[in-house]
């Protein structure tokens, strides 16, 4: 890694949302039986808060309005601890799904109940799935309307479940004539013609831990802008209930490599410097 990628301080994200919430269990798992099953939602995000102050690491927790009601106390350890809270929606409904007047009650209520346990303002939001996609691009209007001042609601990949291929890979204002309010991608980098992920999540479960190093320091690098990282509470816990009834290629994608995950995130958090994404993007 040359010295220059160090300079750059990159943004590192966490999407607070238990290991049944996730949109690829919909058709498994009904919203009204997530009280009903056993939460791991507290163990994960204090073992997340215990590796962040043992690296001295601020982040940013995109958040689900239905933890904050059950578990408020997490909610004010993050503010507590100095990361920075912000909106996941209230339960994990993808945009696509919503109709502009549910997702405009949705990013307020959530808004107004993340700010009410955290006594924080809340400005940024991050969709469900990535799912701002071109047959919603209404939700950036809403979302600035309801107080927001940025989304990190779309990944700029093909993916079968999100992703809008060719947008802009580093922040961009997506209302026209309008500079207060900003969508931040997902980090990519394009390599011989293939957009590469390299923002996290399962990616960074399923590529060995040496190309995502390379891809973060080559954006920093070749690009000279901040990456953006993210992943879940529940792919640092491979003990996690399993789910019955999935297709193999769900099961691949959410238990793969759970059992590296803690270590590889451990050494990311080494390799580069991270910050909050308000002290990247809003500065």
């Amino acid at each position: 890694m040359k010295e220059n990628s160090l300079k750059l301080t990159n943004a590192f994200t966490i999407d607070v949302e238990d290991y049944f919430q996730v949109s690829a269990f919909e058709k498994q798992v009904q919203r009204q039986d997530w009280s009903h099953l056993p939460c791991r939602i507290e163990r994960n995000i204090a073992r997340i808060l215990a590796l962040l102050n043992e690296k001295n690491v601020k982040a940013t927790f995109f958040t689900l309005g239905w933890i904050a009601e059950r578990y408020p106390h997490l909610i004010r350890e993050i503010v507590q601890d100095g990361h920075e809270l912000a909106s996941h929606g209230y339960e994990h409904i993808r945009v696509t799904q919503q109709t502009q007047a549910e997702f405009n009650q949705d990013i307020r209520r959530t808004k107004a109940l993340l700010e009410d346990v955290g006594g924080v303002a809340v400005f940024g939001y991050r969709a469900a799935s990535y799912s701002i996609d071109r047959t919603c691009l209404w939700a950036h209007a809403a979302l600035y309307e309801a107080g927001y001042r940025y989304s990190s609601s779309i990944y700029p990949i093909y993916h079968d479940l999100y992703g809008i291929p060719d947008a802009p890979r580093f922040s961009y204002y997506p209302l026209l004539n309008n500079k207060t309010f900003v969508e931040i991608p997902i980090t990519t980098t394009d390599i011989f013609g293939y957009r590469l992920p390299c923002g996290g999540g399962g990616y960074f479960r399923l590529f060995p831990y040496w190309l995502s190093r390379w891809a973060i320091a080559r954006v920093n690098q070749q690009d000279a802008k901040p990456a953006l990282f993210y992943f879940h509470p529940w792919e640092l816990d491979p003990e996690q209930p399993r789910q019955a009834g999935l297709s193999a290629k769900t099961q691949f994608r959410h238990y793969l490599n759970l059992h590296l995950t803690e270590s590889r995130l451990r050494q990311l958090l080494t390799d580069f410097h991270w910050e909050r994404m308000d002290r990247i993007f809003l500065t």
